[in-house]
Order: C-alpha cells, then sequence, then structure tokens
C-alpha cells in the first residue's frame, strides 16, 4: 500500500498531476532552466496582480518591466486576515490552510492551492529517494512536537499512523523519556529519524552516556534528517558518531516549502523546480554568488495566496557553483533577527556569542543544552541543563571568551534548569534578543 500517495489523495490533493509536472521539469536541460524560471516568475507576478486585490494593493501598480523592480515581501506584511490575502475563487474549502511556528517571532498563517501542497511533498518525495527513503515504505522515528489540545492531537497522530511516522514528544526530553525513546527503537524497524536537531542531538548525547550506538539497537535505521533549526559541524559528527548513519541537513519552510536538500556527495541543493531563491543586500538588490545576504523566496506554482520576492527572515550564501538548474546553498547563516545590539552601538550576530560559549561549555562532558537571551544592551543569560553546575573556573573561562570575541564590560548570568523552554512546536531557539 502507498500510504504516503494514499493520505495525500484522501485530501484531494493531486500527488498524481504533481510528480508528473516535476519529472516534466526536471527534464528541461541546463541551457534551457533560465528561460524557464523567468517565465514562471512573471507568470505568478501576473496572475497575482491579476487576481489577488490584497498583492496589487501592496506592490502598488498592476506590472513590471524588471524582475528587481518587485517589492519585496516581509512577514509582518502578512499578519492580517487569512481571507483578505486570498487570490479570487480561492476558499477554504478548496486550499491548504497552515500556520508557520514563529520561530522569528512573527508567526501567521498561510494558504497553498491543492497542487502547489502537492507539488511540495512531490519534491520531498524526490529528496528522500536520493538517500533510498520511500515516503510510501518507509517508516520514519519523528523528533517533533505536537498539538496539546485533544482535537489536535488526535489529528495528527492520524495523519502519523497514514503516513508512516511514529511521533516522538520532544516536549518532555529527560533521561526517563529517553529510555523509553530507546526501548521503541528496539521493537521497531524504523527505516530514518527525522525532526528538529536540538531534540536529536540530545538523544545522540544520552546514548553517547550509555555508550550505545543506535545501529546497533536498530539495524533497520538508513539515516537521519535534521531540520527547522541550525546544525553545526561538531554537532552532526556526535549524531552520526552516536546514531551509526549518515546525517542529512533539510532546510525548508511550511509557507514555502522544501529549500534546500543534502545530496549523497554533502552539497546542499536548493529547490528550483517550484521556488525560485534569491540572495538579496539591505537594497533588495541580487549579491553576487559566494556573497551573504538574506535569502528571499518566489513560490512558482501557488495560486491561492502570493509569496512573491517573499523574505523568509534568513540570511544565507549560494555557492559560486551554482547554475540556474542547480544552485547551491553554501552555507546558512541565521535568522536576519538573530543580533545582539550591545550598548556603544556594536551590533554582534548571535551565533559569535553561541560559538563561543559552545567552544567553552563542550569541554564539560555534562552540558546538555544551552541557550543565550540578550536582556539588556550590557546583559546576556546563559541557561543551561547540566548534570552538574558550572565550576568559578568554567564561568571565568567563558566570560573571558565573551569579552574576547563578543564585547567588553558585559554582565552575563548563568542559571541552571532541568529543563529548556521551547516553543509550541518544541523547536529551540538557541539566541534570542529580548531588547
Amino acid at each position: 500500500m502507498n500510504w504516503f500517495k494514499l493520505s495525500l489523495q484522501l485530501n484531494k490533493f493531486p500527488i498524481n498531476r504533481a510528480q508528473k509536472l516535476l519529472d516534466k521539469i526536471r527534464e528541461i536541460p541546463e541551457d534551457n532552466y533560465e528561460d524557464y524560471l523567468e517565465s514562471k516568475k512573471f507568470e505568478i507576478l501576473d496572475f497575482h496582480l491579476k487576481n489577488n486585490s490584497f498583492y496589487r494593493e501592496f506592490c502598488e501598480k498592476d506590472n513590471f518591466e524588471k524582475w528587481e523592480e518587485v517589492p519585496v515581501l516581509q512577514k509582518a506584511e502578512l499578519q492580517q486576515k487569512l481571507k483578505t490575502r486570498l487570490s479570487k475563487n480561492f476558499k477554504k474549502r478548496n486550499i491548504y490552510v497552515g500556520k508557520t511556528s514563529g520561530s522569528s517571532g512573527e508567526p501567521f498563517i498561510f494558504a497553498k492551492d491543492r497542487f502547489c501542497h502537492a507539488l511540495s511533498w512531490a519534491g520531498f518525495q524526490d529528496r528522500y529517494q536520493w538517500h533510498g527513503i520511500d515516503l510510501n515504505k518507509s517508516l520514519q522515528a519523528r523528533f517533533y512536537g505536537i498539538p496539546l489540545d485533544l482535537y489536535g492531537n488526535l489529528q495528527e497522530r492520524f495523519k502519523d499512523r497514514i503516513s508512516l511516522r511514529r511521533r516522538f514528544n520532544i516536549f518532555d526530553l529527560s533521561d526517563r523519556k529517553m529510555e523509553i525513546f530507546l526501548e521503541r527503537f528496539q521493537k521497531s524497524k524504523f527505516d530514518y529519524i527525522n525532526g528538529y536537531t536540538s531534540a536529536i542531538l540530545l538523544f545522540a548525547k544520552f546514548l553517547k552516556s550509555r555508550k550505545l550506538q543506535l545501529k546497533d539497537v536498530c539495524p533497520s535505521l538508513k539515516l537521519c534528517i535534521v531540520t527547522s533549526e541550525r546544525l553545526f559541524k561538531e554537532d552532526k559528527e556526535l549524531i552520526e558518531s552516536a546514531i551509526g548513519v549518515p546525517v542529512i541537513n533539510e532546510y525548508g519552510a511550511s509557507e514555502v516549502g522544501l529549500i534546500a536538500f543534502e545530496d549523497e556527495y554533502k552539497n546542499w541543493i536548493v529547490n528550483s523546480e517550484d521556488l525560485y531563491v534569491e540572495i538579496l543586500d539591505e537594497n533588495n538588490k541580487p549579491v553576487p554568488n559566494g556573497q551573504e545576504g538574506r535569502v528571499v523566496i518566489t513560490s512558482l506554482y501557488n495560486l491561492a495566496h502570493p509569496m512573491i520576492r517573499y523574505d523568509i527572515g534568513d540570511t544565507g550564501i549560494l555557492s559560486e557553483k551554482s547554475t540556474p538548474k542547480t544552485p547551491v546553498l553554501q552555507k546558512l547563516i541565521g535568522r536576519t533577527n538573530d543580533v545582539a545590539r550591545l550598548a556603544d552601538g556594536k551590533l554582534v550576530p548571535g551565533l559569535t556569542f553561541y560559538y563561543v560559549t559552545k567552544t567553552i561549555i563542550e569541554d564539560n562532558g555534562n552540558i546538555k543544552e544551552f541557550v543565550v537571551a540578550q536582556t539588556e544592551p550590557d546583559k546576556f543569560k546563559i541557561d543551561y541543563v547540566s548534570e552538574k553546575a558550572f565550576t568559578e573556573n568554567q564561568i571565568e573561562r567563558i566570560l573571558r571568551a565573551i569579552e574576547k570575541y563578543v564585547g567588553k564590560d558585559l554582565k552575563v548570568l548563568f542559571e541552571r534548569k532541568e529543563v529548556l523552554d521551547r516553543d509550541k512546536s518544541g523547536k529551540l531557539k538557541q539566541f534570542t534578543s529580548r531588547i
């Protein structure tokens, strides 16, 4: 039974038609691919200018000669009632409605027409097959959050059941719960793991503390896919060592679908079939490949809702070896709002603070997780989960590194916790500015 395909068909998503179109797009030669992208992006632009009053009002004109003149759409501009943003002839009965998790601090409800949603899933299935995973047959161990209300919980568990997913609830990541996770792997023939980076990393650290490799416990396991949160090189190595299978990095967003996926050669291949991905500077101008900028995405097939030059809130770099048909994401740097603003006016990427702290904290083998928050221009708070509290010597080393790499005269508060706070979806935000 093709469970993945059946679940989409039961919800009236035309997956067969989507897979045929995806195959047709992939047959387009490299020499003609730029023409395909140029045609599709102006086609979707023209559609929404003619059929979407919200988008027409946003653009303040009804046609554009050059793509660079099309305004960039920000998340804040989408935080209004969904019905005001839908295109002509689209209602709740003939669309897919979703909600972003708000990991950027800006959640909103979005919509896709049914064919667009099916095409997104066809893309996921294609990428998973690169690594021998068949969504119709392969059993997934799913490290995600889950709605806690009765209806939402039952609905999600039903979707899991028919989609060959078995949920590992990450709202409780205590050692007691990890033991239960381990027992499930001993009893089930999971083909792959999929889930939030921080939760899978914590499970890997648990396995390492028990001197276990998950592949020995669950020999059917082939792959681990991490998503939604940053994956650091050292963490990837730890996960691969503890689990015993390759770790693949997935980059996506619920409102646009799959953005990039690692191939077998560790190239982060950008989805160019149903998305057009740009890297722009602060003036909304494209930067050359190899240079850092904001990730801006156009959904080429979403007729229900405009996602045109949509600023997803991330910064990244496209590799110089990218082509129109095969763009390669060289680096995903982080969210544009993850910046520490110091009292002297200095701006420091939040990940700078995180990298410094992480390097030192990892020396202590007992640290499970930690997060950094800026509470005032000169004050930071580090919450951590550990078997033992930091020693004075460890704290002093962290403070010296922060002074060297971040700034002087900063006050840092350390608090040891039993568990760290996650957002409603179960994600762990590693750096947060609260000013």
